[in-house]
């Protein structure tokens, strides 16, 4: 009786135990997360003039020695409430996101792209900064103004006008490698923050002409690896800390015809472009692409395309454009038909080995004799074998005895 009182008077408390005594969540994976400021304490980038803003980086993954690192860069995405431009959901350069392209390697960047290397990664050389352990890190990051330019899906050079869609500092995994954890979007609102134009520092000083993208009026200033014009065959120029970096000679492409066949690849050469910037390889209407690659000393890039074995025979024509300076070759060529095999022929693989070495030139019927005639070989080597171990086995010691009395 005392044990049923007991139980009555504690069952109804139950619920109302459940309630108060909090229940610990599963432990969830840190979420990269960005705060940006400018030099005047606010969140904000200039309407008419380039603005430098500190970033600062909390709960990264850090991989140490990991290959690697995160990418910090000024851009506009397709989707920033919901996500779907991240890499690691199947967003793609150019088409989900856009940024202002620059060098990556710290010693050649002009700061509208940064690289944040893991810590004890094989790269970090290359790096502005390092990922702590902790996951943290803090970089500058240099926002042109509110219009910049960038390379499509297509190849073409778009301009990007923030002040109609949604820009901010993007961060997601470096060198190709993707990391959800380190893909993130934080928008930043354009202001007038300046009454006249910042002074910059000494070792990075602006070229002002408005071909290099000197700071523009209010209708947004273009970085200096972009000018605000360049003709087909024109070669920018790209102001460098300390320095203006100049194409060497007028643009032009060259193909290399011999290997212009469909299924094979392709192998092109160019010069012209501003060394360092990224060029983009687009082969018709988009019937193969290449790139981002980027550029020599010297503005010269060399790429190799693989052409689809289904291309069409006739005359195609290859472009290559500059991701910052917008300078653009062409060169039509002759594609020739590949060497796939007909589909109502019976396939050659023995002809045709995996690694691409030349082939012994045997079709099936003659690599089945071969091994059949091998094993007939085999088994008469065996028989022969079997008979003379027979005729050379010692005679039983009997017969002997007996010969011997006989």
């Amino acid at each position: 009786m005392k044990r049923l009182l007991h139980a009555t008077l504690v069952a109804p408390l139950l619920p109302a135990l459940a309630v108060a005594t909090p229940v610990a969540a599963p432990p969830a994976h840190a979420q990269g997360r960005v705060e940006v400021a400018n030099d005047r304490g606010g969140a904000e980038a200039d309407l008419r003039y380039r603005t430098s803003l500190t970033v600062r980086g909390a709960g990264f993954q850090a991989v140490p020695g990991g290959f690697g690192g995160v990418y910090v860069m000024f851009g506009w995405v397709r989707d920033p409430g919901g996500g779907a431009w991240r890499p690691t959901r199947g967003g793609l350069t150019g088409q989900d996101y856009r940024y202002v392209p620059d060098a990556e390697d710290a010693a050649d960047s002009q700061g509208y792209l940064r690289f944040v290397a893991f810590p004890g990664s094989s790269t970090a050389g290359e790096a502005t900064a390092v990922v702590g352990r902790d996951g943290s890190f803090e970089v500058d990051l240099t926002v042109p103004g509110p219009v910049f330019r960038s390379v499509d899906r297509a190849g073409e050079v778009v301009e990007v006008d923030c002040r109609e869609v949604t820009c901010g500092v993007i961060t997601l995994g470096a060198h190709g490698v993707k990391n959800g954890r380190n893909e993130t979007f934080t928008p930043v609102r354009f202001a007038r923050v300046y009454d006249a134009e910042p002074a910059a520092p000494a070792e990075a000083e602006p070229d002002p002409s408005p071909a290099a993208g000197g700071a523009g009026p209010a209708a947004g200033a273009t970085p200096p690896t972009a000018p605000a014009a360049a003709g087909p065959t024109g070669a920018a120029g790209a102001a460098g800390p300390g320095r203006t970096a100049r194409a060497a000679g007028p643009a032009a492409l060259t193909v290399d015809r011999a290997t212009a066949i469909a299924g094979h690849t392709l192998v092109f050469s160019a010069r012209g472009f501003t060394p360092g910037e990224q060029v983009v390889a687009v082969l018709g209407d988009g019937e193969a692409a290449l790139g981002p690659v980027v550029t020599g000393t010297a503005g010269e890039v060399a790429g190799a395309l693989s052409l689809p074995l289904d291309l069409p025979v006739g005359t195609h024509e290859l472009r290559l454009v500059g991701a910052a300076s917008g300078t653009t070759v062409t060169e039509r060529f002759p594609v020739a038909a590949g060497d796939a095999a007909p589909t109502d022929a019976p396939t050659d693989a023995a002809a045709a080995p995996a690694d691409g070495g030349p082939g012994l030139g045997l079709t099936p019927g003659t690599v089945f004799l071969v091994v059949a005639l091998a094993a007939f070989l085999l088994a008469l080597g065996g028989l022969v074998r079997s008979l003379l171990a027979r005729g050379r086995r010692p005679r039983p010691a009997t017969e002997t005895v007996a010969g011997a009395a006989a």
